[in-house]
């Protein structure tokens, strides 16, 4: 049986991580707050966010520009979306 979470981005108990997406206080919160179903929103949003402003992963200042980006998507925040972005119609 899966692990289920109460998901702080989609707001119901859904199936949980596998695992922590990474090391430390951060990734364990992920993992036990964020659904699988949203962290794969925020991977497909990231690479657009990395892609359309060309960041460097490896830059500290964009490492901690897309941890911003990123506790504002799970929160429901307004965060930085790709220049050009068009919310998909339901």
């Amino acid at each position: 049986m899966s692990r289920m979470v109460m998901c702080r981005k989609l707001k119901q108990e859904l199936e949980g991580l596998a695992f922590a997406p990474f090391p430390g206080p951060v990734g364990q919160q992920i993992f036990e707050t964020v659904s699988k179903d949203a962290w794969q929103q925020w991977l497909k949003e990231q690479t657009m966010i990395i892609n359309e402003n060309r960041l460097n992963v490896m830059d500290p200042q964009a490492q901690k520009f897309l941890a911003e980006q990123r506790e504002k998507f799970l929160d429901n925040l307004d965060y930085e979306r790709a220049k050009g972005w068009v919310p998909e119609k339901t």
